[in-house]
């Protein structure tokens, strides 16, 4: 799967769920899987920045907007 689910977590930072391969589609995977009132967007793979070392700095605003 080509898509991600990132969404804003207790401590402000960015959350990353990788869906697995199921019969769930990834709407099904958020509804299921983001804690409830967590604000969350479905990401292409390409819109996740490839360097982690930072990750506690990642915003999921600055995320959802694409840069």
């Amino acid at each position: 799967m080509e898509k991600r689910i990132i969404y804003q977590n207790r401590n402000g930072g960015v959350s990353v769920i990788i869906p697995a391969d199921c019969s769930l589609t990834i709407e099904q995977i958020a509804a299921k899987d983001v804690p409830t009132g967590s604000p969350y967007k479905i990401v292409n793979v390409a819109d996740i920045p490839v360097d982690r070392t930072e990750r506690d700095l990642w915003d999921f605003d600055e995320l959802v907007k694409g840069k």
